[in-house]
């Protein structure tokens, strides 16, 4: 059965993050982000990551994000040149996902095929900081959609759109921005705009 817990949105309760953060190790679980609420689990689970894909509703094409609690974070899984550090501190943590090349830590799964990139986040929200905090390595993260759906999930909703799903917890914790991320190509220089979301987005290309 799945576990709820209401966390508070600016100080989020530390034994409630440890228990979340259980949880995740388990599977999956949905947590609040500077976006949307989203689905994550632990990159090293292939049965949870299978679970996320049948929540969506999408296929092995799919490519998911993994969140990570800093851009230090992102540089152990993602070839970062001291350009696109500076340009992702500047941004980050916030509303941003960031296209990067991947190392050999990314399970394959989880990178373009032709490419080798993955995307990575960095959400401000504190529960997200908090629970990337304690779980201490990135987690694969994708907005809450469920199939058929136009939108994500509100918060306002998140009971009974989840009713029966097979998912560990959910950290409920108030009404999220409702926006996608702003979406940077670092593969490019500079770094190319290819989605226009909830972060800043002059002078990027498109």
């Amino acid at each position: 059965m799945t576990q709820f817990f209401s966390v508070h949105p600016q100080n989020p309760q530390p034994r409630l993050i440890r228990l979340l953060a259980e949880h995740l190790r388990r599977g999956v679980v949905v947590y609040p982000t500077d976006s949307n609420y989203a689905l994550g689990c632990l990159q090293n689970d292939p049965r949870a990551a299978e679970r996320l894909r049948q929540l969506r509703g999408v296929d092995d094409c799919h490519l998911f994000a993994l969140a990570c609690r800093d851009i230090g974070q992102i540089s152990d899984y993602a070839a970062v040149d001291n350009a696109a550090f500076r340009l992702m501190k500047n941004r980050a943590p916030g509303p941003y996902t960031f296209i990067l090349p991947a190392t050999k830590k990314v399970a394959k799964r989880l990178c373009h095929p032709k490419r080798k990139t993955v995307a990575f986040r960095v959400p401000s929200h504190p529960v997200a900081a908090a629970l990337l905090a304690e779980i201490g390595e990135p987690v694969i993260t994708t907005t809450l959609k469920l199939p058929g759906a136009d939108d994500a999930v509100a918060h306002d909703s998140l009971r009974e759109s989840l009713a029966g799903k097979q998912i560990e917890a959910v950290a409920e914790s108030g009404p999220c921005p409702m926006k996608p991320t702003t979406m940077l190509d670092f593969n490019e220089t500079p770094p190319r705009l290819l989605r226009d979301g909830g972060g800043e987005t002059e002078n990027y290309p498109a």
